[in-house]
């Protein structure tokens, strides 16, 4: 007896969550996760004919086909639109309607989309915001004084300088209802982006268009000086300093209102792609855990060293294909899991997390029953050994995370920490929508590169071998949470703190 369960430990069969599964079927489970597949599937999706995979695309549907494809031959069930495994939703082809946006001071309309302002914002319907604004300009200095500006505040923002990314960081904790740039273009550049008002761009329609979001306005600055002046402030302070500590300012007296109006003139619809491997326990097979990842990457853009095609092959083919091979690994697994599992490729991250977020509006269960997501994104570069995992703090999947790995020395492969948080990647990526709504939730990240949203993200430069190790890491923490008696939980802080 001593012997077999040194052996069993040997192949790392000892854990609570894997008791259920025959060491064969776990052997045989981990042995279908392999570097020539990784690389295989990467190279499809990834494949300058895939066109960069836009968010909507032909090129983004066929992608969709094609993992589609690899569920139902894996034998996962169909967790989309009626019986099928993709799930649409709605996307807008929306231009600004000039005439029905602007901006009033006092009550009085003084700037004019495409004049003296260029105007945006998420969502498709129209918005407008209205308050006393804050101006911050300068640069160096106390920023303790931004606690002194309420939440949801107007922001005006002009001449920043110095350490600008924590004062950003900063302003991400009031959670501005809009931000005004002060714009410092020249002419002819702000000719062309005013251009751009009438060109059609896709907004996601739904969940977006009913919450709206912050409103970003460009203010050409002699607009925003002269508005200064007429309201008894320095015109100056709009216009760029070295000598100028950090400043917040309460323009008392002026009561700014800014409307942005859309006009929809195409619908169109983008897919996800859901496919569900039923779990074996009477009871904990109505409970889910959920794979995810998004298969869209940014399209055809602006040519760099002769290429226009962003291929995105770290970010996110190789998640996706990541997701794919889990599929595959789960469905090879005797008996399954006693949760069940989702197996979720999602499109419009580079958009704005529209993918993730029509799911997550939208599951084909309850979103009560899912007990975790584990999202991957961008884990096929840079370190041999570690991968970064985001949000452990937030819940017991941490330190479950923290067990598992240490029971898989042969992996060779730490994860660790959040290793940025300056850069929110939290809220970056499509696990957020899941963490809002109550799902506890990992982020698998292996951090960005020189490559990063450039067409030079080509699978020549992924390393299938060390993310078929991350792979095999999230499958022996999938199966330890899919067989738990307990589902994960949050540490109450971070729920407090985090689902809205």
């Amino acid at each position: 007896m001593r012997r077999t369960i040194t052996l069993l430990a040997a192949l790392g069969l000892v854990s609570t969550g894997l008791q259920a599964q025959t060491p064969a079927s776990i052997q045989q489970a981990v042995a279908s996760i392999t570097p020539q597949d990784i690389e295989h599937g990467i190279g499809v999706i990834a494949d300058d004919s895939m066109r960069g995979r836009n968010t909507p695309s032909p090129e983004l549907d066929e992608t969709a086909q094609y993992i589609a494809s690899q569920f139902q031959r894996f034998g996962l069930k169909p967790g989309g639109d009626d019986g099928t495994f993709l799930q649409r939703y709605g996307i807008g082809m929306m231009v600004v309607d000039a005439a029905a946006s602007g901006v009033t001071v006092n009550g009085a309309r003084v700037w004019t989309p495409g004049e003296q302002v260029l105007l945006g914002g998420r969502g498709a319907s129209n918005v407008s915001v209205s308050g006393t604004p804050y101006l911050i300009t300068g640069g160096d200095g106390d920023s303790t004084q931004l606690a002194s500006i309420p939440k949801g505040s107007i922001l005006v923002i002009a001449g920043l300088r110095g350490n600008v990314r924590s004062i950003y960081r900063g302003l991400g904790e009031i959670q501005p209802s809009a931000v005004l740039m002060v714009s410092q273009l020249d002419p002819q550049a702000w000719s062309r982006m005013a251009a751009s008002l009438t060109t059609p761009r896709p907004q996601l329609m739904g969940e977006s268009e009913q919450r709206g979001g912050r409103l970003t306005v460009q203010v050409q600055s002699a607009a925003a000086a002269e508005l200064l002046q007429q309201h008894g402030f320095d015109p100056a302070l709009v216009e760029p300093d070295p000598n100028r500590p950090l400043t917040v300012m309460k323009l008392d007296g002026i009561d700014l209102g800014i409307t942005v109006g859309h006009k929809m003139v195409e619908q169109l619809t983008a897919p996800n792609v859901v496919g569900i491997l039923e779990g074996s326990d009477p009871t904990l097979k109505n409970e889910y855990l959920v794979y995810s990842a998004h298969m869209d990457h940014t399209g055809v853009g602006r040519i760099v060293n002769g290429d226009s095609i962003y291929n995105g092959a770290d970010d996110d083919a190789s998640g996706t294909i990541g997701v794919v091979e889990l599929a595959e690994a789960f469905s090879r697994l005797d008996p399954k899991p006693k949760r069940s599992i989702i197996f979720l490729t999602v499109s419009g991250e580079e958009k704005g997390l529209w993918g993730s977020e029509h799911f997550a509006a939208n599951p084909p269960v309850p979103i009560a029953q899912i007990v975790a997501d584990l999202n991957a994104d961008m884990i096929g570069r840079n370190w041999k050994d570690t991968i970064v995992v985001i949000g452990k703090e937030h819940s017991d999947l941490g330190a479950t995370l923290n067990r598992v790995n240490a029971e898989h020395p042969e992996l060779d492969m730490t994860a660790i920490d959040d290793i940025w948080p300056e850069e929110n990647f939290y809220s970056r990526s499509d696990h957020y929508n899941f963490a809002r709504r109550g799902v506890p939730v990992l982020f698998f990240f292996n951090g960005t590169h020189p490559d990063y949203h450039q067409p030079s993200d080509e699978l020549s430069k992924i390393d299938a071998e060390k993310e078929s190790r991350i792979v095999k890491l999230l499958l022996y923490l999938g199966v330890d949470i899919a067989n738990a008696p307990q589902r994960p939980k949050w540490n109450p802080e971070s729920y407090e703190k985090i689902v809205s």
